[in-house]
């Protein structure tokens, strides 16, 4: 298992690489070029550069997290020919770069919704928060400013302005598409891109929908166990896999996280790891990584983890703000670098279990 940290770059993030690599066992990061817009071709240049600058400050690039999908291909217009190719542009030239892990998601409009991005707890930390009753209060058209309130000035990963700015034209674009249009256009995705990953050997890997239901009525695919299987078994590549990430599955109490792993043995690439509060129907904190600070089991969580053999790239995910800390929200050094800690302890627990 190879821990790291999401960075996004000198620039974009508050935190440094010299910041990231003195936390124990963290090894490595997994970043993106946060000014590409979807559908954009990466520059060689432009990712020799990120690659050379984490190797320079004595970490490794794990991964890329994430490729962004333009809405043409999620929605299936004639345009899409002209996105996929530029992507699989990019996909060869992370290749060539030995990158070897695409993180990405097949999310509608929105990425990742939140009511709150810093609720305050009883300790004094503040958490990402989520409360149906509140988001359905909300014009969709002026979520942007609600995520933009406490976002500390820093620019949210997946919330591109340019394509909020024309929120009116993505909800037209989308208000003929299920699931099942959703389904066909991954499918056709998939099947356009999974020859240059295995030429690669590129592991992609979905994001599950965050939070794992419909939001604003748009249809989301990545929610369940078995929404997940019929992904892997969507277009039969060793390239094609899964983002097992609790949190957005976790946001459903319905959803059993250890299970699900255990079901999706050998398609589980890339791990996000954190706890949540379950409140209620659609209400949901994020928590500390510690099992008795949320809903969520982390040791058998990890133990799934190590049953099904996996060997991947992990990262804790989202943390609280503590300690008077200011970042990007759920991007914060401490409450990872802590996370990090607890994770890894409990990989070495299991690791050491398993040998008596």
């Amino acid at each position: 298992m190879d821990m790291t940290l999401r960075w996004f770059g000198t620039g974009f993030d508050s935190i440094t690489l010299e910041q990231i690599r003195q936390i124990p066992g963290v090894t490595g990061v997994v970043t993106t070029l946060y000014d590409k817009a979807p559908g954009e071709i990466w520059e060689v240049e432009r990712i020799r550069a990120i690659k050379e600058e984490i190797e320079n400050a004595g970490l490794k690039l794990k991964g890329i997290e994430s490729v962004n999908i333009h809405d043409s291909i999620k929605v299936g217009t004639p345009e899409r020919e002209q996105y996929i190719d530029n992507y699989i542009t990019t996909l060869e030239r992370l290749g060539e770069e030995g990158i070897d892990l695409v993180c990405y998601n097949f999310m509608p409009v929105f990425d990742w919704t939140r009511s709150d991005l810093a609720k305050v707890r009883p300790d004094g930390s503040t958490v990402l928060s989520y409360d149906q009753e509140l988001i359905n209060q909300i014009d969709p058209e002026n979520m942007m400013d609600v995520m933009d309130e406490k976002a500390n000035g820093f620019l949210l990963p997946g919330w591109e302005p340019e394509r909020m700015a024309k929120i009116k034209e993505l909800f037209e674009m989308y208000k003929d598409v299920d699931e099942e249009k959703l389904f066909a256009n991954l499918k056709y995705f998939l099947e356009r891109i999974m020859p240059t990953c295995e030429k690669y050997g590129i592991k992609m890997a979905i994001h599950p929908d965050d939070p794992a239901w419909s939001v604003f009525g748009l249809s989301r695919i990545m929610t369940t166990k078995e929404k997940l299987l019929r992904l892997v078994n969507l277009v039969d590549s060793p390239c094609n896999g899964v983002t097992l990430c609790t949190g957005s599955l976790g946001s459903n109490p319905a959803n059993d996280i250890p299970d699900i792993i255990r079901s999706l043995k050998g398609k589980v690439f890339f791990g996000h790891i954190r706890n949540v509060i379950h409140l209620g129907p659609g209400k949901f904190d994020e928590a500390a990584h510690l099992s008795s600070d949320g809903s969520l089991d982390m040791f058998e969580i990890m133990k799934a983890l190590y049953d099904i053999g996996f060997d991947g790239v992990v990262r804790p995910d989202h943390g609280r703000a503590i300690w008077g800390e200011v970042s990007l929200p759920g991007y914060g050094l401490y409450d990872r670098a802590l996370g990090a800690a607890y994770l890894n302890g409990l990989w070495e627990s299991i690791l050491k279990m398993s040998k008596k």
